[in-house]
């Protein structure tokens, strides 16, 4: 099922399955998400939660015991419920199940609150931690932008630009798109900018972290543009399907990393996860801001 909030400068549909983003679009008529074109990408715009990325073998160990778990997590493959709806706001949990506990031994309470903010697309989500152990989780976004967002401009018209100059180290990936370990520079355009060509992806995802926490997606002379701003995530991530016409681009943003290449996870063990004692909450906010 699909819900639709809406004001005077966005209207976003989100849907029950995955609590996914399925449609942004300006009051002017633009649609600035990727609409699933299976021939490149079937997904739009999936929420990340409890794991981001690849584990070896699909499994990980907690508590002493080995489980498996799908790539980027479980929330993205099953139903939410709505627990509230506005004109401007929709908010939609997920509770697990036994299927999911057999999965990820631990009860937890998952919430998205989508909000509209005037030309701002708020996304927040809540961990409750409903177990009396510790939960051990990464959370991440992964919307894509459809591009051109203007006719008649190209892909390599467009960049990527931070709001201030940084030195930023890129996540290095094995082969099979698992962690190595490594961290090396990345140098920037004018310390800023990544001007956008589709062979940057031919290793798959670019993923960065020590970055200002925002980053605009534009191309100069197109009035239109998005800016993802993450200020709670270490990591900002940029893929796209390996294609010379791949017409989007996600950018992702990430509270950690996928598994060691050659590793089984322990998800006591692995340093970036966030964990989240019995009992507690924990929140965590992005925004896609869309300029047109």
């Amino acid at each position: 099922m699909l819900y639709t909030i809406q004001n005077e400068f966005l209207k976003a549909t989100v849907s029950l399955y995955g609590a996914e983003l399925q449609s942004l679009i300006a009051s002017d008529g633009t649609q600035f998400l990727w609409q699933g074109d299976p021939a490149y990408w079937h997904e739009r715009s999936p929420i990340l939660f409890p794991y981001i990325g690849r584990m070896t073998d699909k499994s990980f160990y907690l508590d002493g015991e080995m489980h498996h778990m799908q790539n980027h997590g479980i929330v993205k493959y099953h139903d939410f419920r709505l627990v509230s709806a506005s004109d401007t706001q929709l908010v939609l949990a997920f509770e697990d199940t036994q299927q999911v506990y057999a999965d990820y031994p631990r009860h937890f309470l998952f919430q998205v609150t989508y909000t509209l903010n005037g030309n701002t697309l708020e996304v927040a989500c809540r961990v409750e931690n409903r177990d009396d152990k510790t939960m051990y989780f990464g959370l991440g976004g992964h919307p894509g932008f459809l591009l051109p967002f203007t006719p008649g401009k190209d892909f390599t018209d467009y960049r990527l630009s931070f709001p201030s100059a940084c030195e930023p180290r890129r996540v290095v990936f094995s082969e099979t798109c698992f962690c190595t370990g490594d961290l090396v520079p990345y140098a920037l355009q004018d310390g800023t900018t990544i001007p956008l060509q589709h062979s940057l992806f031919d290793d798959d995802a670019i993923v960065l972290t020590d970055t200002p926490k925002e980053v605009t997606l534009g191309a100069e002379g197109d009035p239109r543009s998005v800016t993802v701003t993450f200020p709670d995530m270490d990591y900002i991530g940029f893929w796209q399907f390996a294609s010379d016409d791949t017409p989007f681009l996600c950018i992702e943003p990430w509270s950690s990393l996928p598994s060691p290449d050659g590793k089984i996870t322990v998800l006591e063990e692995q340093k970036d996860l966030l964990s989240l004692p019995a009992g507690d909450c924990y929140e965590n906010t992005w925004s896609i801001r869309v300029n047109f």
